[in-house]
């Protein structure tokens, strides 16, 4: 069965409650409407750690304890969603206003475990929206924690 591998960075205190969804449906996020849950990830460590640096709101958070958890999931139960099928200002970075109905709607039709989309960081790259209230989430393989730490180069104060 042909896998895709995705990454979250998460501060440690959160990693016990990582893949519940639940900050994404408290808050919201690119692709979610507040009340809706879902669970981000990079499909590469690089995409993860830049998707963290872009919410940081003030660096100093960064010095934190952060833990890395790379995850499996069956790539058949993956929808790609193309930037061409995206409208316009779906990356715009100070809203969210086109991209979460599209990513929430998915969400709430349970049409995909996964729905792999256009980073809005770096659109050459991918993240992947996950279902935790599909039935294949139990489908995840979700790896140990490993500990992650931000190069101080990545802060303004760092370099």
């Amino acid at each position: 069965m042909a896998t895709l591998t995705g990454f979250r960075i998460t501060k440690a205190r959160h990693v016990a409650t990582a893949f519940d969804g639940e900050g994404a449906r408290r808050v919201g996020g690119r692709w979610n409407l507040p009340g809706v849950r879902a669970v981000y990830l990079g499909e590469g460590v690089a995409i993860a750690t830049l998707e963290v640096l872009v919410h940081a709101l003030r660096p100093q958070l960064l010095a934190e304890a952060y833990r890395l958890v790379r995850v499996e999931l069956p790539r058949a139960s993956t929808l790609d969603l193309p930037t061409e099928a995206l409208p316009p200002g779906w990356n715009d970075p100070a809203s969210t206003q086109v991209s979460a109905p599209i990513g929430t709607q998915w969400l709430r039709q349970g049409a995909s475990l996964a729905l792999r989309v256009p980073s809005a960081v770096v659109p050459y790259e991918h993240s992947l929206l996950l279902n935790p209230a599909h039935p294949d989430f139990a489908r995840v393989k979700i790896h140990p924690p490993e500990t992650f730490l931000f190069d101080v180069r990545l802060t303004a104060s760092g370099g």
